[in-house]
This record gives C-alpha cells, structure tokens and sequence, in this order.
C-alpha cells in the first residue's frame, strides 16, 4: 500500500557524508524531524537567492 502525501512531495536525492552524519545529530539534539530541518534549509537557501 501506498502512503499519499497530501503537504508533502517525495523525492530522492544524495547527501555529502558529513553534512548527513551532522544532519542526523543536529535531528537527535533538537528533537526536530529531518524533513523539518530540510524544510528551514531549503527555506533559507531561497531566501538568500531571492534578495538578490
């Protein structure tokens, strides 16, 4: 069975060793889901692209 994603989209990418080894602490420390923390990363990458 298929899980549908209603807020989400899934998608596969590739992640250097390091940041994902980081990623997963900074997760543990936080108590914050990875899709979270990918969401503010995202989020901060386009704002920085956008005040341009």
């Amino acid at each position: 069975m298929k899980t549908q994603l209603v807020n989400r989209t899934a998608f596969a990418s590739t992640l250097d060793n390091k940041l994902h080894q980081r990623l997963n602490q900074l997760s543990k420390e936080t108590f914050i889901p990875k899709t979270k923390l990918l969401d503010q990363a995202v989020q901060l990458l386009l704002n920085k692209y956008n005040e341009k």
